[in-house]
């Protein structure tokens, strides 16, 4: 098979990444009118509500795999023109959601109110919090079942229509939230959620049953496969537990700084997330189009995938650097006007356009890797950047009193040796293991 032609390469990742994005905007911005609303009900119901999201998104975040490990493994059958393959490992990721998500479900349902009094540090509150999470546990099995039609729908070029079926379920629970909030109070707010997930889930299960049930293929659960999907989710869920362990440690050493400190640590944290999400999108478009370069077997297009999301990954990471470079006050405007946040900010405000210019090549290199289902070395160089490289400067930070710059330090610094660790990697092409093998789960 011919090569594929950079410039299709590059109308192809705008085609899936567009969408993509907007699937994982979809999320934060509901989450910002669901806070909008509850904190109408006074400061309880937000500090619960806050204790309860945290815990719901810390379950959910480190079942990504259901999503990318999914897509990794799609795209290889949909490459290699074995589109019921594909959606195959749809149906035994929906399985593992399912199953997975239940016993999440049982567990949260059961100690919600311990973990919620934990995290909040107050009783009340925490039984506050634990009703809205009784409740939102049954959205759980539903967040891993859309998680896994993202994954498989990915992974046949097809990111249109998971943004369609997100939205058909966001628009209805956006609508109820703030009549249930009326009725109910901060349970009318997890019952909105669970309706707009509900709904969601919902269609994809419609979606993965028509499509299915075109090649007359077993719904019945296949342990070798789902064992590979495990394995493969394995190493993503580590990495993703190396992320939580240094975002916590890093807000638990701003905190010994002072308030000031605190708030400017979490105003550039939310805007590095914002940012992520332009920059995943992309990195999304690079799995989906790797995998299926190198399910047809060829390695040489795999890479010419890989250059062309970096390219446009770095465009992107660098024009949102100048904004933010150019803009910087502006920016912080929007967020907060205390002199003494805005002062703070100064120093690790550079840091953190550093981090969005490297960010841009990490993210588009970290796709390709993933699209060969390299999570092992992913998992490895996160754990050690995260773990070896962050983490002692940030303890560093707190010991030595390099204040929230130090912090920052650290954060640029896992960057950095995630930037070398994936180009190096990448232009080794040790990752370019074609065919519809399992590629690299180990």
């Amino acid at each position: 098979m011919a090569h594929t032609q950079p410039a299709n390469v590059g109308r192809e990742i705008l085609r899936l990444a567009l969408p993509a994005l907007g699937v994982l905007a979809a999320n934060p911005l509901y989450l910002l009118l669901d806070t909008a609303v509850v904190g109408r009900l006074g400061t309880a119901e937000l500090a619960a509500l806050a204790a309860g999201a945290a815990v719901q998104s810390t379950v959910t975040t480190q079942l990504t795999f259901l999503s990318y490990g999914t897509t990794a493994r799609s795209s290889r059958f949909f490459g290699a023109g074995r589109r019921e393959d594909a959606v195959a490992e749809g149906v035994q990721a929906t399985w593992v959601a399912l199953a997975v998500g239940t016993v999440l479900a049982l567990i949260v349902g059961v100690f919600a109110e311990p973990i919620a009094t934990a995290l909040s540090g107050h009783v009340d509150t925490g039984a506050l919090a634990a009703t809205w999470m009784r409740v939102s546990a049954f959205a759980v099995p539903l967040t891993l079942v859309i998680m896994a039609g993202n994954g498989w729908m990915r992974g046949v070029q097809n990111t249109r229509l998971p943004f369609l079926l997100t939205l058909c379920g966001l628009v209805p629970g956006a609508v109820a939230l703030p009549l249930l909030v009326r009725r109910f109070g901060l349970v009318g707010s997890a019952l909105a959620n669970l309706l707009g997930m509900g709904i969601t889930a919902a269609l994809f299960l419609v979606v993965l049953t028509r499509e299915h049930g075109k090649y007359g293929g077993s719904w019945a659960p296949r342990w070798d496969v789902i064992r590979r999907q495990l394995v493969l989710g394995r190493d993503l869920i580590v990495r993703s537990l190396s992320f939580q362990v240094s975002l916590l440690t890093a807000a638990a050493v701003a905190g010994r700084f002072g308030v000031a400190a605190l708030a400017a640590h979490q105003l550039m944290l939310q805007l590095w997330n914002f940012l992520t999400l332009v920059l995943d999108s992309l990195a999304i478009a690079a799995q989906t189009l790797t995998g299926s370069a190198l399910g047809r077997g060829g390695a040489g297009e795999a890479r010419a995938v890989g250059a062309q999301a970096l390219r446009y990954s770095m465009i992107f990471g660098v024009g949102l650097a100048a904004v933010f470079a150019v803009f910087g006050r502006q920016i912080q405007g929007l967020f907060t006007d205390d002199p003494e946040v805005v002062d703070t900010l100064h120093a690790p405000w550079w840091l953190l356009i550093a981090m969005i210019v490297a960010g841009g090549a990490v993210f588009a290199l970290d796709g390709v890797l993933l699209g060969a289902s390299d999570a092992a070395f992913l998992r490895n160089l996160t754990l050690f950047s995260l773990l070896g490289v962050a983490l002692p400067i940030i303890l560093a930070s707190g010991a030595f009193g390099w204040g929230l710059t130090g912090i920052w330090v650290g954060q640029l610094a896992q960057v950095l040796a995630r930037l070398v660790g994936v180009v190096w990697r990448f232009r080794s092409m040790r990752w370019a293991v074609a065919g519809v093998s399992d590629g690299r789960t180990e």
